[in-house]
């Protein structure tokens, strides 16, 4: 078993962007910049798009942090995007997810420029992604395909299974996947909470994505010797033995699947590095567009 090492890869990444950064900028050119929304006080949005603005600063990104009370009207916070939307030295932002209830998040999503739209959530970014098209990959997705990539794991005419099929993870990974790429041309099944089969599914399949977002889901007795786990879930679970207060469990039961597994990512310290590193790589790809 080899642990697919997103902490230590994203390192890598943010390297490699690093010193682009720095040639843009020997050729008198700025720096890329990276602006943040963050409505209300989540303590896991917070730590989340501190680790994004702290990987800026380790790169040489521009980057801005815009802290909003929880109380704010769906029309000032639209207002606010409008202006990132128009700021010339912005080149990409995110409005971290999820917003308080009062808040319509469809229509702020739609209201980001798709030019901006470094987390590629917007429907122009998803249908060119589809069409196989230059887009902006969702960075979840992305930073999945750029570990599979680098530890050089075989996907062309696996049998691929993905568990989840929301927007943001589990239906851009089966569209990816089935995609002619270096990480694709696979064979994909979706699978979700009203699969009835999942279990016969997940036995035949080569490489696991799991993101459903239930701790543990994923158990060894469900998995053929030799697959490749991706687990996506993270899930904060009580745990008074820990100074925080809690610990943080993935959707893959780690100490029953990872004996049977070929390749498989911890909980922390695997997908979730790379998707920081891959909005940054979105952010540079932006700059370059403008």
């Amino acid at each position: 078993m080899i642990l697919l090492d997103g902490k230590k890869t994203a390192e890598q990444l943010k390297e490699e962007l690093g010193i682009e950064v720095q040639q843009l900028i020997a050729d008198g050119k700025r720096a890329p910049h990276l602006a943040a929304v963050l409505v209300g006080n989540d303590g896991a949005s917070l730590t989340y798009v501190n680790s994004k603005v702290k990987s800026c600063e380790k790169i040489g990104f521009g980057s801005t942090l815009v802290k909003l009370d929880e109380t704010i009207k769906e029309a000032e916070l639209l207002s606010i995007i409008d202006g990132l939307n128009n700021n010339p030295r912005v080149d990409g932002y995110i409005v971290q997810l999820p917003l308080p209830k009062h808040i319509d998040e469809q229509k702020v999503l739609m209201a980001i420029n798709p030019d901006k739209d470094v987390d590629g959530f917007h429907p122009t970014n998803f249908g060119r992604m589809a069409l196989d098209l230059p887009a902006f990959i969702p960075a979840t997705p992305y930073g999945i395909l750029e570990l599979l990539e680098r530890y050089k794991i075989e996907t062309s005419g696996k049998n691929v299974l993905v568990i989840g099929r929301s927007h943001i993870v589990g239906r851009p990974m089966s569209i990816l996947m089935s995609q002619k790429r270096a990480a694709g041309d696979a064979t994909v099944t979706v699978a979700h909470s009203r699969t009835t089969n999942l279990k016969e599914l997940s036995l035949q399949a080569d490489i696991i994505v799991a993101a459903l977002g239930i701790a543990e889901f994923l158990t060894g007795d469900m998995v053929k010797d030799g697959a490749v786990i991706v687990d996506v879930g993270i899930t904060r679970v009580e745990d008074a033995s820990k100074k925080s207060g809690f610990k943080l469990l993935g959707d893959v039961h780690f100490e029953s699947v990872a004996p049977k597994a070929s390749y498989i990512t911890p909980v922390p310290g695997g997908v979730g590095p790379m998707t920081i590193a891959m909005l940054m790589k979105n952010t540079l790809l932006a700059h370059k567009r403008r």
